[in-house]
């Protein structure tokens, strides 16, 4: 058996909507944030799989999922922050408990 593009495009949209799912469905802010990390991760599957197959010689997909991961890795930082900042003054990480913009 040869996995396909078919194999990479079913496991890529599977963790997306499992991250889609996760991110839409959970309270906790952290879990939320390592959701969204599921589906970049998805997401970088798909581009490195659809560039192997469409142009094998170009290294866009690969390109890209780097970009993304970059883009990801300053988005944990950024996200943790404000994590941080609001759980200091609400004592919560509930995201339903912080719905006001003022402190």
């Amino acid at each position: 058996m040869t996995i396909t593009l078919t194999h990479y495009l079913v496991l890529s949209a599977t963790l997306f909507s499992l991250g889609l799912y996760g991110a839409l469905s959970k309270r906790n802010a952290v879990t939320i944030l390592m959701c969204l990390e599921l589906m970049f991760n998805a997401v970088n599957i798909a581009f490195v799989a659809l560039t192997r197959v469409v142009a094998p010689q170009l290294l866009t997909g690969q390109v890209f999922a780097l970009f993304v991961i970059t883009v990801a890795a300053a988005e944990v930082a950024v996200g943790l922050a404000i994590v941080l900042a609001i759980y200091r003054q609400r004592r919560t990480i509930d995201a339903t408990e912080v719905d006001l913009l003022k402190w």
